[in-house]
């Protein structure tokens, strides 16, 4: 039996490039992500993580489609789509964005990659913006072509992955800045690179061009990165809840705005264009929310995995809000989690009762992210 047939959900879930390759590396389990596979369980997540903190770990990441914006009117159409003013957005580089329906409501927040003055990815946690852009382009009246490429992304994170990324493409790329791109051939694998990923630490995103490529690519890079303990991996859950990661469905989904996540940095209600939402999102700026996004530390003893639902929180003996990401930090030696709650008992010091299946605990309500809050391990 080959490593394709030994998982099945049916043909309709996709597999990447990578599959096959991350199954004879170790991946045991799987889950499915904008209609494909992604490996969940390479072992024990605790090691993951130390792995991915003190060396490097290279994730299949493929499930991060690309929405492909191109055309005469393309920068005009991504703004459109776009709360954040994307016209200081130079050629090459990347930002992280929201998207937004005409309620204000969070359809997704990708990272937005410039590869040309009219070309764009729209890197895609978990929703069908494909559907929604082309949809979108059809009432537009521009001129857009818009579909998903053949690109499917590969992390490589971790404090030793600069030194792997210089084994492969050369002490050029040690250059490459925070949230910026640059175009590379690999022994004739054509790739993007960018300085982004969903980790907190030091990290690479690998953009493949060329699927019959897949098992080569995994292959040179797990080569190359042997001397610096390059360890195959999946998204650690323990390093993103620690840097205060959302996480698409878990943490917001489209009846979440901006504003209750404290992401108004992203959304330019001010600025001198249009985009779906605005209204709706400038009206919730002057009536103000009724709910917020918080940080938590969780009593009890150790959280052993994550939360696979919602816990709700009780105040008083009411339901004030619900946890909506938790997890035992082996590095904090502290169970963590993000809720979203009632914003009049959100203060800092506020707890609450977590009411768990095994259990009820004590949460108090604590600053985000838990770990290196200004991000200088990704950004320096």
């Amino acid at each position: 039996m080959t490593a394709s047939e030994e998982f099945g959900f049916g043909t309709q879930i996709r597999k990447s490039p990578f599959f096959d390759a991350t199954v004879r590396w170790g991946a045991k389990g799987f889950s499915v992500y904008n209609h494909m596979y992604i490996p969940r369980d390479f072992g024990d997540p605790v090691q993951n993580f130390w792995n991915l903190v003190n060396d490097a770990i290279l994730c299949d990441v493929a499930v991060e489609r690309q929405v492909e914006i191109t055309g005469p009117d393309a920068a005009k159409f991504v703004q459109l789509l776009v709360s954040r003013d994307l016209s200081k957005c130079a050629v090459g580089q990347c930002k992280y964005v929201l998207l937004t329906n005409v309620q204000g409501g969070i359809l997704n927040d990708p990272i937005l990659l410039r590869l040309a003055e009219n070309h764009f990815w729209i890197s895609l946690a978990d929703s069908d913006i494909l559907l929604w852009a082309q949809g979108v382009a059809v009432a537009s009246g521009m001129d857009v072509h818009i579909c998903e490429p053949d690109v499917s992304p590969l992390q490589l994170q971790g404090p030793n992955s600069g030194e792997i990324m210089q084994a492969l493409f050369g002490a050029g790329v040690g250059d490459l800045k925070y949230y910026w791109l640059r175009e590379y051939e690999l022994d004739g694998i054509s790739l993007i690179v960018s300085r982004t990923g969903w980790s907190s630490e030091l990290g690479y995103e690998i953009y493949l061009r060329d699927a019959s490529k897949g098992d080569l690519l995994w292959e040179k890079i797990m080569a190359a990165g042997q001397p610096w303990g390059l360890k195959p991996g999946h998204t650690s859950t323990i390093r993103r809840i620690e840097g205060g990661m959302l996480s698409y469905h878990a943490d917001m989904d489209i009846n979440t705005n901006p504003f209750e996540l404290g992401l108004d940095r992203l959304i330019d209600l001010d600025a001198d264009f249009e985009f779906i939402g605005k209204p709706a999102l400038q009206k919730i700026r002057h009536r103000g929310i009724t709910r917020k996004h918080v940080g938590l530390l969780i009593s009890g003893p150790a959280m052993t995995g994550s939360n696979t639902r919602f816990w709700a929180l009780e105040k008083d003996g009411q339901w004030v809000g619900k946890v909506t990401s938790a997890v035992y930090s082996p590095r904090l030696e502290k169970n963590i989690a993000l809720a979203m709650v009632d914003a009049d008992v959100a203060a800092l010091g506020t707890e609450y009762q977590v009411i768990k299946p095994s259990g009820n605990e004590t949460a108090t309500v604590v600053e985000k992210p838990f770990f290196d809050p200004k991000k200088k391990l990704a950004a320096n």
